[in-house]
């Protein structure tokens, strides 16, 4: 909710969270996402993520009440690109 109602980031855009790996001691938080399109645009994606993480742990903490709030990394997951690669490369054997 905090990436389709608050962040005003422009570069953050059609973004799926794919997962979120939390650490067992709560400090580190991997959080796997997607974005359909280019390569600039996923880029682009990326950068506003991490310029928004402050503002996104920061907004957690304030509405989770957790003793620690782990510190937020963003990873492109290509699950869904490879699965569309391998997609593509079957239609291309019928054809």
């Amino acid at each position: 909710m905090l990436l389709l109602r608050e962040v005003k980031d422009p570069r953050i855009s059609f973004v799926t969270i794919i997962d979120v790996a939390v650490s067992p001691d709560l400090r580190i938080a991997e959080v796997y996402f997607s974005v359909h399109g280019s390569d600039a645009e996923k880029r682009e994606t990326m950068s506003g993520l991490q310029s928004s993480a402050g503002f996104i742990r920061r907004e957690l903490g304030r509405r989770l009440h957790l003793k620690r709030i782990p510190e937020l990394n963003f990873r492109y997951d290509e699950t869904i690109d490879h699965g569309f690669h391998i997609d593509k490369l079957l239609s291309d054997l019928d054809d």
